[in-house]
């Protein structure tokens, strides 16, 4: 059995609830605290772990308290990509629960990833938690980066580098480490919807570091969210340590935990939820499920010649599968439907090459489960040579075995053979 992390970010993730759910879910909260104090940067906070509840379901609070300062509730890390420069107030247009009518003025808020790392790599922290933390912090640095046009080492992280921000993303790196999972995989992140305000203007969720982080990841906004429900500190934890963002819950559940946020929605409870389970490797080995993407067209106006090219070229950027089907359209026109298999970040290449390249109007898209048996590529001697041989497997059972094709024409070209003749040796060393 293998173990495994499912993030069911249906409300959305931030540090904060994070440590809340995986403290929920069994890490030992006294060992969370006892491993921080390794940061040497204990003097500058403390945290607060409380038993709370969202429309009933109860689950785990934490907050972090920034000592000699006031307390940091940071429900959602004050979008920390918006580029506060801590000489005035925190604006967002959306309600913080804590009510920053203040000025910040927090010297040691100014930290780049260079500050960070060493801060890191200082401490006694196991050298994985290490590791985790600086994936997770190297994350938001290049959405950063990105958005203002700066390298590295000159995206100064202001909130992200703040204590409380710290003790997040390197509190998820001991959480992980502690619980020890084979794989983590997640739902697709709810990102909230409405807008906030910070350095770049009113901007809409999700703000622009957040989004930056989220490229290729799937995302949900919902206007029954009407917030940031995921922050840049949440988006990085789940962009850095996932395996594969998936809704397949295709597992055996073994515990659930609830991190609590910050926001009292009429519907939705504001929670994340978080899985542990486990998945038997006969299950996962034999048949890997995926998520992907059917577009289709039917064209009865394009010359057939073009077909070759068109599903060349969706190939070779990337689609999984592409073909033509001949059909009968209104009134009995032959025609052809082009169906493209690609993976879900591949929609808008595949859109776009599907535009230019036919004369079609519109495009159909349906989300589908591929279901992949484990498959290996191995080398058979014949008396011709070494060919490869595809063979799938279900239950550790050998289910098909067929030589490669290409391998097969070059040996029957070069011999000036029948090609089923290249066929019948391998099988024959198969046998």
């Amino acid at each position: 059995m293998r173990k495994i992390l499912y993030y069911d970010c249906f409300s959305g993730i931030s540090g904060d609830m994070n440590l809340g759910a995986l403290i929920d879910l069994g890490v030992d909260k006294e060992y969370l605290l006892k491993e921080l104090v390794k940061l040497n940067i204990n003097d500058e906070f403390e945290i607060k772990i409380n038993k709370d509840s969202r429309k009933g379901i109860s689950g785990t609070k934490v907050d972090v308290i920034l000592k000699n300062l006031h307390e940091h509730n940071h429900e959602h890390e004050h979008s920390h990509e918006c580029e506060h420069s801590h000489e005035h107030e925190h604006n967002h247009e959306h309600e913080h629960e804590h009510g920053h009518d203040h000025e910040h003025n927090h010297a040691h808020d100014h930290r780049n990833v260079i500050n960070i790392n060493k801060i890191i790599d200082n401490s006694n922290l196991n050298d994985n938690v290490k590791k985790i933390s600086k994936e997770i912090f190297l994350e938001v640095a290049k959405a950063e980066g990105k958005v203002h046009n700066k390298p590295l080492e000159e995206v100064h992280f202001h909130e992200v580098g703040a204590t409380d921000s710290i003790v997040d993303i390197v509190g998820a790196a001991i959480c992980l480490d502690y619980l020890k999972v084979d794989k983590v995989l997640c739902s697709k992140v709810q990102v909230g919807s409405g807008f906030v305000k910070c350095a770049h203007g009113t901007m809409p969720v999700p703000a622009p570091a957040t989004a930056e982080i989220l490229k290729d990841i799937p995302m949900v906004s919902s206007e029954e969210i009407p917030f940031e429900a995921t922050t840049p500190t949440g988006a990085a934890i789940v962009a850095s340590t996932v395996y594969k963002f998936t809704q397949n819950k295709n597992f055996h559940i073994e515990k659930v935990g609830y991190g609590i946020g910050g926001k009292d929605l009429s519907d939705i409870p504001n929670v994340l939820r978080v899985f542990l389970a486990e998945v038997k490797e006969q299950e996962e080995n034999d048949i890997e499920k995926e998520e992907a993407l059917i577009l289709e067209c039917n064209i009865d106006d394009m010359n057939s010649e073009i077909y070759e090219y068109v599903i060349n070229k969706l190939l070779h950027e990337g689609a999984s599968d592409a073909y033509i089907t001949p059909i009968i359209m209104k009134k009995t026109r032959p025609a052809a439907k082009l169906t493209v298999l690609c993976e879900n970040k591949l929609e808008n290449i595949m859109r776009e090459i599907i535009f230019k390249e036919t004369t079609t109007l519109g495009i159909r898209k349906y989300s589908v489960e591929k279901s992949m048996l484990k498959r290996k590529i191995e080398k058979v001697k014949t008396i011709y040579g070494e060919i490869s041989v595809k063979k799938s497997y279900l239950k550790g059972q050998v289910l098909n075995s067929k030589p490669e094709y290409e391998d097969c024409k070059k040996i029957a070209l070069e011999n000036n053979i029948p090609i089923k003749e290249v066929y019948e040796a391998v099988n024959e060393r198969k046998e």
